[in-house]
C-alpha cells in the first residue's frame, strides 16, 4: 500500500492543483447533491400529504353525522370517492375498499390514535403507501376518514431527479477538472518560461534579467530571487575565470624556466656546480609558483567575503600596519591624516565603510610595495574625499617608468624583474581588485616625481 500511495500521487504541480479541486468540488457536489434530494424527498412527501387531506376533505362531505348515529351518503361520484378510503365511526368501520388487504390494519390504527396522523406502510407487492388519517370536522359522533395514495409517482420522481443529479455531478466534475487543469497550466506557463530562460541565461552568463518586464507580484518576486541568483552565479563564473586566467598567466613563466633548466641539463653531462645551480633554479621557480597559488587563493577568499559591511577606523588602522610592517633600518614610516586619533586608539572622524580585515588587505600590498623601493621614507596620509576616504601611500624610491605605468596593476608584471627585490606582481592587482569589490578604487599618481604615489579612494563608514 505505501508503494502504490506516491503513485496515486501527480508527480506534477499543475496535476496536485487539478486533484484538490476536483476532490475539493467532489465533496462539495456530494453535500450538495445530499441535500437537494433530501428537500425534493420531503417536499414530495408534503405534496402527496396534502393531496391524501384534500381528498379526506372531500369523503368528510359525505359523511352524516348529524342523526343518531354516522351514516354515509350515497353521491353521484361514489366510487372516485370510495377509492382507497377508509371510513371509521368511533373504532367501528363502515366502509372499505376492496381488495385492500394488509392496508385495513394500518387504517384502523390511525384511526384508533384519532387526530391527523400519517404514516408509510407497504402496499401491494413492494410499492410504498402513504395513509393519512382525518376527523370529521363539527361532527357530533367520532368520525375518522383515512384515505390512502401510492407513492411510486412521487418516488419514480425522485429517483429520476437523484440520477439526473449525479449525472449533473459528473458533467460538473469533468468541466472542473479541465477548467483547473487549463487554468493552472496557463498560470503556471510564466513560471516555465522563466525557468527555461533563468537556465539559458546562466549557461550563457547572459546580461538579461527578469526585473525589467512587468509582471504580477508573486511572479515579480520570483523574477528578483532568479536575478540575484543569476548574478551570483554570474560572479562565481567571473571570479572563477579570473582565477583561471591568473593562474595560467602567472604559472607559466616559472614552468617554463623548470623546463627550460631541464632541458639544457639533459643535453649533455653537468659538473657538480652546473648541478647544483640548475637545482636552485627550479626549486626558485617551485618556490615562485607556491607562492603565485597562495596569492591568487587568498585573493579568492577574500572576493568572497568584500560583501560583507562594516566600518574600519582609518588611521589607527594605517598606525598598526606602519607598526606591524617589516621596514628596513634605513626606512621611517609616518602616519598622516585629519582625523582626530585618541589615546585609546579610536578616530573620530575618519572611517571607511569596510571591513578592518579588508582595509588592511588594501593598504597592506602598497605598503609593501612602497618599503620595497623606499630609500628613506614611506608616508601613509588619509583625509577626506567628497563623501568618501582617500589614502596616499608615497615612497620616495625610484618611482614608476613612464612606459609600464599603464601595466602597473596587470597581474604578474613587474617594471624590471631583475631589480633585486622579491615578489610575484600581484600585490597592485590584488589592491585593486578588493579596493573595486567594496565600492572604491586604487590608482597611481604620476606627478610625483621622484619616488612614487598610489592613492586609495573608499566609501565613507
Amino acid at each position: 500500500m505505501t508503494a502504490l500511495r506516491p503513485r496515486l500521487v501527480p508527480r506534477t504541480l499543475r496535476g496536485r492543483l487539478s486533484l484538490v479541486a476536483l476532490t475539493t468540488a467532489a465533496l462539495l457536489m456530494v453535500i450538495l447533491t445530499v441535500v437537494f434530494n433530501t428537500v425534493v424527498r420531503h417536499h414530495l412527501q408534503r405534496q402527496a400529504d396534502d393531496e391524501l387531506r384534500t381528498r379526506a376533505a372531500a369523503v368528510a362531505t359525505t359523511v352524516d353525522t348529524g342523526g343518531p348515529r354516522v351514516r354515509v351518503l350515497e353521491t353521484v361520484n361514489d366510487r372516485l370517492l370510495d377509492a382507497n378510503v377508509w371510513i371509521y365511526a368511533g373504532s367501528r368501520l363502515l366502509e372499505r375498499p376492496p381488495s385492500a388487504g394488509r392496508l385495513t390494519q394500518v387504517a384502523e390504527g390511525l384511526a384508533r390514535q384519532g387526530g391527523r396522523q400519517c404514516v408509510t406502510a407497504s402496499g401491494h407487492g413492494t410499492s410504498p403507501v402513504r395513509l393519512c388519517s382525518e376527523p370529521v370536522p363539527g361532527a357530533q359522533h367520532a368520525a375518522t376518514i383515512v384515505t390512502a395514495l401510492d407513492l411510486s409517482p412521487y418516488r419514480s420522481s425522485a429517483d429520476a431527479l437523484l440520477l439526473g443529479s449525479f449525472a449533473l455531478d459528473a458533467v460538473m466534475l469533468a468541466c472542473t477538472y479541465a477548467l483547473t487543469r487549463l487554468a493552472v497550466g496557463r498560470a503556471l506557463r510564466p513560471v516555465g518560461t522563466m525557468t527555461d530562460q533563468a537556465t539559458q541565461w546562466s549557461a550563457v552568463a547572459s546580461e538579461e534579467r527578469f526585473g525589467s518586464a512587468e509582471r504580477p507580484a508573486e511572479l515579480a518576486r520570483l523574477g528578483a530571487s532568479l536575478d540575484a541568483l543569476l548574478d551570483r552565479i554570474r560572479a562565481v563564473l567571473r571570479h572563477e575565470r579570473q582565477l583561471t586566467g591568473e593562474l595560467s598567466h602567472e604559472l607559466r613563466t616559472p614552468l617554463s624556466r623548470i623546463v627550460a633548466e631541464l632541458d639544457w641539463y639533459r643535453s649533455r653531462p653537468r659538473a657538480a656546480a652546473e648541478t647544483r645551480a640548475v637545482h636552485e633554479t627550479i626549486a626558485d621557480a617551485a618556490e615562485s609558483m607556491r607562492t603565485i597559488c597562495d596569492t591568487l587563493l587568498n585573493s579568492a577568499r577574500e572576493d568572497a567575503t568584500t560583501s560583507a559591511p562594516g566600518t574600519a577606523p582609518v588611521l589607527p588602522t594605517l598606525r598598526r600596519l606602519a607598526e606591524q610592517s617589516d621596514a628596513p633600518d634605513h626606512v621611517t614610516v609616518t602616519v598622516e591624516g585629519a582625523g582626530t586619533y585618541v589615546a585609546d586608539g579610536t578616530d573620530a572622524r575618519l572611517e571607511a565603510g569596510v571591513q578592518d580585515a579588508l582595509l588592511e588587505r588594501i593598504v597592506s600590498p602598497l605598503l609593501a610595495n612602497a618599503l620595497r623601493y623606499a630609500r628613506s621614507s614611506v608616508t601613509l596620509r588619509a583625509d577626506r574625499d567628497g563623501g568618501g576616504v582617500r589614502i596616499w601611500v608615497t615612497d620616495d624610491g625610484p618611482g614608476v617608468p613612464p612606459a609600464f605605468a599603464g601595466q602597473l596593476f596587470q597581474p604578474g608584471r613587474r617594471a624590471d624583474p631583475d631589480d633585486g627585490h622579491g615578489g610575484a606582481g600581484l600585490g597592485l592587482p590584488l589592491a585593486r581588485r578588493l579596493a573595486r569589490s567594496a565600492g572604491g578604487e586604487v590608482s597611481y599618481d604620476p606627478e610625483l616625481t621622484p619616488g612614487a604615489r598610489f592613492v586609495v579612494r573608499l566609501p565613507s563608514g
